[in-house]
């Protein structure tokens, strides 16, 4: 890596891989993606790595501009649609299946008994890739860059270069300094607290995003079968009686396994998340319940808030606690001897038995019960006291920089993109989100669209792309 770049991504996320994809449609542009982590195939860290968390996610491609992000924010509907229907297109293009759940005659009568149990149902067509063939697709992706921009892997940007307003580079953590005439900022969820962190010191206006905390929910197969074989996913949301929060359940996944995540770099912190592989079932189906909170003034540190919670039930447990939802309810902790004996065996094997009172707040716990018991009538089952109930599943969605419709920062020339920015919150917003970025930039060095400029090569088209 040396001399002066066109474009640098900071990143390797969905959002960065994508942005890469659209800038290097037009020839003529040097791009440099870097990233901290290291390649997809030498990866073991869940987080961080080139392909991001989505390389080791369950790989739900959510087809809406109305979950799974902010872009309808800054784009308006319309336009968000057309970018989340190309972003679909592409995925197709390096192997995502065909298969489209969420469709179809059966949605308006899930909506009908969602609605009798106090929830809403909000449909999505979705295709689900599974973990495997995630990790498979990011791969073709980077298959198809290598030869047509740098990589950089294991390389860690430490500060960002400015000047007169407008950025001129970034320097990496082992003090070399790349210049660049635009900058996209993609570092993920991962890179979160350094994106806040350079903002402020760039004084940067900075949006807080809510704070999601709560737990992973696992039942048989057969509790939630109905929903999972129309909707895959079945997004749903409820507003408690004794709070009035907003509680949703998220990551569905069908016949899946519980896992742990880490994160946090050298402060590192254990949550619990879910995945479901395409050709590897379990006997069990997984999903979170998060309870949305919005913090008036002067709280300002809403990942701080997450990961305050979440180490927790690291003190408690060395990692992830796991509760049944009968011992939650009588008010006393679970035992292995307990777990044991009950119906719903734990595909997270090394979670500690233990109380989850003891970790997730009051208020926050009271909604998920609430939760759990209206999910119940609609697929019952789901409240039984052998359920089992992980803690705790935070979601670290960053502190937001002030960004104009084409994602571009109050720093001339220097974009935001992905979960990292607080700008999505899934793969395919933060896939849309780094093409948005991309456009603009094109637009704005003469190749607008993936046009050439003139005088260099021909515009290289993705794989299936006329």
């Amino acid at each position: 890596m040396a001399g002066k770049y066109d474009v640098i991504i900071v990143g390797g996320g969905p959002a960065g891989i994508f942005a890469a994809l659209e800038l290097t449609r037009a020839a003529g542009l040097r791009v440099l993606l870097v990233e901290k982590g290291k390649d997809i195939d030498e990866r073991t860290n869940l987080v961080c790595g080139l392909g991001g968390a989505g390389a080791y996610s369950d790989g739900k491609l959510t087809l809406t501009p109305e979950v799974g992000g902010r872009l309808k924010d800054y784009l308006g509907v319309r336009e968000t649609e057309s970018l989340v229907s190309y972003v679909g297109e592409l995925y197709l293009r390096f192997g995502a299946p065909d298969r489209l759940y969420g469709v179809g005659d059966r949605i308006d009568e899930l909506s009908r008994r969602a609605s009798l149990a106090g929830l809403r149902l909000i449909p999505v067509p979705l295709r689900h890739l599974g973990t495997e063939r995630c990790r498979s697709i990011l791969k073709a992706m980077r298959n198809h860059l290598i030869s047509r921009l740098e990589l950089g892997l294991e390389t860690a940007a430490r500060s960002i270069i400015v000047d007169g307003g407008r950025v001129r580079g970034i320097e990496t953590e082992t003090g070399e300094r790349l210049d660049c005439d635009y900058l996209i900022l993609a570092p993920g969820r991962e890179g979160a607290d350094w994106l806040a962190t350079e903002a402020r010191h760039l004084g940067l206006t900075l949006n807080r995003n809510p704070v999601d905390v709560g737990i992973r929910v696992e039942v048989p197969v057969a509790v939630t079968a109905e929903l999972t074989d129309v909707l895959y996913e079945a997004k749903l949301e409820y507003l408690s009686k004794s709070f009035d929060d907003r509680i949703r359940t998220f990551c569905m996944c069908p016949a899946g396994e519980v896992t742990m995540e880490t994160s946090g770099g050298s402060d590192p912190i254990i949550t619990v998340n879910g995945h479901s592989y395409a050709n590897s079932k379990s006997q069990n189906t997984n999903f979170a319940l998060l309870v949305s909170t919005n913090f008036t003034e002067p709280f300002r540190e809403p990942i701080a808030y997450g990961k305050y919670i979440a180490r927790l039930a690291n003190i408690l447990s060395g990692g992830v606690l796991i509760q049944r939802l009968g011992d939650l309810m009588e008010g006393h902790r679970s035992t292995p001897a307990r777990i044991e004996r009950g119906i719903v065996k734990p595909t997270l094997r090394e979670a500690t038995p233990g109380d989850l009172s003891f970790v997730i707040p009051y208020r926050h716990l009271t909604g998920i019960i609430e939760m759990l018991q209206a999910l119940d009538k609609l697929a019952p089952g789901v409240a039984d006291r052998h359920t089992l109930l992980y803690g705790v599943e935070v979601k670290f969605y960053s502190c937001r920089p002030h960004l104009s419709p084409s994602l571009e920062t109050e720093v001339g020339n220097m974009f935001a993109a992905g979960d990292g920015a607080g700008v999505s919150r899934g793969l395919v917003q933060a896939s849309a989100s780094g093409v948005v970025a991309a456009r603009e930039i094109l637009k704005r060095s003469g190749c607008p669209g993936g046009a050439p400029r003139r005088g260099s090569r021909r515009a290289r088209n993705l794989p299936g792309a006329p």
